[in-house]
């Protein structure tokens, strides 16, 4: 073989291996960033996971999922909403979902009877007294069409009672009313949004920030739909009642 022709050969061979050299150095890198880039594809899509979707309480049809507590309120579908009415010789009823729910966004609108008191139970319980009478308790958002003007407000029923605002304390009582001055709409459908995530729990009354409490003492519970005792005949309506379960 010519020594020239020899040297060119070499010289080609080293090239060619530099070139190839580097084309699998290319693919490692392209593979390397596909990789990354479909694990943090998973990791967003796995942070995404916190907020499940929105699960409809009501069908709009039946009381399906949703159980009587308390005294035998009458609870009935009219036009696609829940309607609760006051009974005779009742004490405070509660139509209440038949799962329990920890760490939620939920969503509801409510039309009530400009003389009644009414509320939505959340991480709530029910038992029955020495007279079998049963009974449920635990933190209510409240429902007040009278002058006093505290809906959205926290209240716990058969237990501590008003917790946002304050009853007796003026300053928060004036605080809340400041708040949500305007926001109640007498005899109209009015919104409620509540954030309960681990020991804070939110209101809001159409929009307008509410009640902002942090209590942990109960991480868990049913929702119910309160008809509290008064004037037979007196009526609160729910529709639109959705959930969001936070994980």
């Amino acid at each position: 073989m010519d020594k020239h022709f020899g040297l060119i050969l070499i010289a080609t061979l080293l090239i060619s291996m530099s070139v190839q050299s580097e084309d699998d150095a290319g693919a490692a890198e392209t593979m390397k960033k596909t990789t990354l880039t479909t694990e943090t594809a998973a990791t967003s899509e796995t942070a995404n996971t916190g907020k499940g979707r929105w699960v409809a309480l009501f069908d709009g049809e039946t009381l399906d999922g949703w159980t009587r507590h308390g005294g035998q309120m009458e609870y009935e579908v009219v036009d696609g909403a829940i309607v609760g009415t006051v009974v005779r010789r009742q004490h405070n009823g509660f139509l209440c979902t038949d799962k329990e729910y920890g760490d939620f966004i939920l969503e509801y609108e409510f039309k009530v009877d400009s003389a009644m008191n009414s509320g939505v139970q959340i991480r709530s319980h029910y038992e029955t007294d020495d007279r079998g009478r049963e009974f449920v308790y635990g933190y209510q958002i409240e429902i007040d069409p009278s002058d006093r003007a505290w809906s959205a407000g926290i209240y716990e029923e058969r237990g501590r009672e008003w917790l946002v605002p304050v009853r007796g304390d003026a300053a928060s009582e004036k605080s809340f009313v400041e708040k949500t001055k305007g926001a109640f709409k007498q005899n109209e459908w009015n919104k409620v949004r509540v954030e309960a995530i681990g020991g804070s729990l939110k209101t809001w009354l159409n929009d307008v920030a509410a009640a902002d409490l942090k209590d942990d003492k109960t991480p868990k519970g049913i929702i119910g739909l309160q008809v509290h005792q008064g004037r037979p005949g007196l009526q609160v309506m729910w529709r639109n009642l959705r959930i969001q379960e936070i994980e």
